[in-house]
């Protein structure tokens, strides 16, 4: 039965690493939230309220984009931040709709080893876009530790 794995993380936890990963593992359509950002929107995205605008668009397409795939029988890797309660119940849905099953892989890192990966991954520029400290900060606060009371399958990864 195809599945849909999901990711939670703070930024640069590892998670379009990990989805990378879950792709070959399982055979899966990989999709990302970054590149649809990124190939969609180019240089809109300044600020966190630009990121929260755009994202919400493009839900609309994604949303039915990923049933359709799962009620296909293929498996998917849906590399957009499962972050927040709100996402999380949006993406959960998204696998109860086509009646499949969800994996929530929850990467489980400290704020400092988040911070130094995001300083690396902006030094080296190979991510579509580069958050500052203050950035990681305001995104961090709003981060939401999964639980399995939401009525989730979580799979813990720590480095």
């Amino acid at each position: 039965m195809p599945t849909l794995h999901l990711l939670c993380g703070k930024i640069a936890s590892g998670k379009s690493t990990l989805a990378n990963t879950l792709s070959a593992e399982h055979a899966a359509m990989r999709l990302s939230e970054d590149q649809w950002l990124a190939q969609l929107y180019p240089g809109d995205i300044l600020s966190v309220a630009d990121y929260l605008r755009c994202a919400q668009r493009i839900r609309g397409v994604v949303g039915p984009l990923v049933v359709g795939l799962l009620e296909s029988g293929v498996n998917v890797v849906l590399d957009f931040p499962a972050n927040t309660l709100a996402n999380r119940q949006w993406l959960l849905g998204l696998a109860q709709a086509a009646g499949m099953p969800h994996c929530l892989h929850y990467l489980e890192l400290d704020d400092d080893t988040c911070r130094a990966r995001l300083h690396a991954r902006n030094a080296h520029g190979e991510h579509d876009f580069a958050a500052t400290d203050a950035e990681f900060d305001l995104i961090t606060r709003h981060f939401c530790v999964p639980s399995e009371n939401e009525g989730l399958v979580i799979e813990v990864h720590r480095s």
